[in-house]
């Protein structure tokens, strides 16, 4: 699989996840990629969903990035 498209699929997997409502909680870096936690709220007393997503790419990085910074200033935009 090319770069870009690497890219295309890991960008894909980030919007998914901010539609269904997920928010990023956490970030590890690493040299081999970025580990990335989101949480989804639940409206009961039960845990939170969480979904972690590797990320390769150095443009899917930026991007997810972004959406981090955009969700923070509270503007999340897809």
């Amino acid at each position: 699989m090319s770069e870009h498209q690497q890219y295309v699929l890991e960008r894909e997997q980030i919007d998914d996840l901010l539609q269904k409502g997920y928010k990023i909680k956490k970030v590890i870096e690493s040299l081999s990629g970025d580990i990335v936690q989101f949480e989804q709220d639940s409206n009961t007393e039960e845990e939170p969903t969480k979904e972690i997503l590797l990320i390769l790419t150095p443009n899917a990085r930026k991007y997810f990035s972004v959406k981090l910074i955009e969700q923070a200033q509270g503007n999340v935009q897809l």
